[in-house]
């Protein structure tokens, strides 16, 4: 068992991505080479803005490429409380643009002709009790009724149709949702922003900022340089450099496995119409076919971003196999973890203070809503649009929240007992 990731296994760094040397000057130097920062700065390219993109490891090293490469419809945060808490405009609003998300990519896919293995193939949200069945149930029918969103309840004796398993009871179902190759698609915008004229810096970490006079005097570990305004687009990755933004994002430690190769007709049998799948839980799994018939599980134990890989692929496998014990014969190939970022509100934000701008937040969206809110606040910063719901909505933090997010245990411990009773 490989303890790396599948996807940039699969596919590595391609030969053609350019990067190069530090300029002296940049209008916008974009911090964080992920989804958010490369959509980001193929947007200000595009519009003749001198960017330069600064990743602290190399291109393809973060969650961005680390993903399940899972693009699902909505934010985090569930679309009924977002309406009750920002009112039926805003609300309705954010969930639009969550779902637009997925078109984004689309249309990004088409436009820079980046082959990342993209389906939409839709989503399968799976329950295990009779309070899963009643709760989801209700949702598919307000969903259905009140947004207007194609979503189908599937009880148990159709369930064979969705998923090969005995352990769920229902399932909600829609066909908005897609998946892809997430290091294709993270090394796809990569070579799209270089092509629209941005550069691409790497192991250049940012260690420092100093505002002089109407610009920004930035060190990097590959030296300094100077930039009228700065994006910063690193999420889960987020350091103490900028305290603000960090104690608005939380890190959330994320780990998946890949098993070796299911012959054609398992696959099928696991997973017939190839959704993208998750379990109806606080501490949730999702799983999938990969574009050459593994099957990818992955969850978050217990939310820390520095767990035992062994100890992880351990969980994942007996995950696997109380889901699919068909599979028991199919070894776990890889296993490997990323970073993901959530916010208190479970929605992703916009936000900017004296030319610093941000945009972050994604509680494990972040495919298509990296995309929509690079693409967004690209925009934004290139005066193409005057506002963005995301930057409409307050970013909260807490009281005991600065550094290090030491209640993350206790969180898990938390959503560990409710799960476990169901509730």
């Amino acid at each position: 068992m490989k303890t790396s990731c599948f996807w940039t296994d699969d596919y590595p760094r391609p030969s053609t991505l350019t990067t190069g040397d530090l300029p002296k000057r940049a209008d916008v130097l974009v911090i964080g080479g992920g989804i958010t920062g490369l959509t980001a700065a193929r947007r200000l390219a595009r519009a003749g803005i001198d960017t330069v993109v600064a990743e602290a490891q190399s291109f393809g090293e973060g969650a961005s490429a680390l993903n399940g490469g899972m693009a699902i419809y909505g934010p985090k945060a569930p679309p009924e409380i977002v309406i009750k808490r920002f009112g039926d405009r805003l609300g309705r609003e954010l969930w639009t643009a969550s779902n637009a998300a997925i078109d984004r990519i689309e249309q990004t896919v088409e436009e820079e002709a980046i082959s990342c293995d993209f389906v939409r193939s839709g989503s399968a949200e799976l329950g295990f009790t009779r309070r899963d069945d009643r709760v989801l149930a209700a949702y598919a029918r307000w969903a259905a009724s009140d947004l207007e969103f194609p979503i189908e309840y599937v009880p148990s004796e159709r369930l064979g149709e969705i998923v090969g398993s005995k352990r769920f009871s229902m399932a909600l179902i829609e066909n908005v949702s897609a998946g892809l190759h997430p290091a294709k698609y993270t090394f796809g915008l990569a070579e799209a922003a270089v092509r629209a004229g941005a550069r691409l810096v790497e192991h250049a970490e940012v260690t420092a900022v100093e505002k002089q006079g109407g610009h920004f005097a930035v060190k990097t570990g590959r030296g300094g340089t100077e930039a009228g305004r700065i994006l910063v687009a690193t999420n889960g990755y987020t350091g103490t450099l900028f305290p603000e933004i960090r104690r608005g994002v939380v890190p959330i430690g994320s780990y998946s496995v890949v098993t070796e190769p299911l012959p054609a007709a398992l696959a099928e049998e696991i997973l017939p119409e190839n959704r993208m799948a998750w379990t109806a839980r606080r501490l949730l799994n999702y799983f999938r076919r990969t574009p050459d018939d593994r099957l990818l599980m992955g969850g978050r134990r217990n939310l820390q971003t520095d767990l035992d890989p062994a100890e992880s692929a351990r969980e994942l496998r007996g995950r696997i196999l109380e889901f699919f014990p068909q599979l028991g014969s199919y070894p776990v190939s890889h296993v490997w973890g990323g970073t993901l970022g959530a916010t208190f509100d479970l929605l992703p934000h916009i936000g900017q203070r004296e030319n610093v701008w941000y945009a972050m937040g994604y509680g494990g969206h972040g495919v298509p809503l990296a995309t929509y809110l690079g693409n967004e606040v690209g925009m934004l910063m290139a005066g193409e649009i005057e506002r963005s719901p995301f930057a409409e909505i307050p970013h909260p933090t807490r009281w005991f929240y600065r550094t290090s997010p030491w209640f993350l245990p206790l969180v898990a411990a938390a959503y560990r007992t409710l799960d476990r009773f169901g509730r």
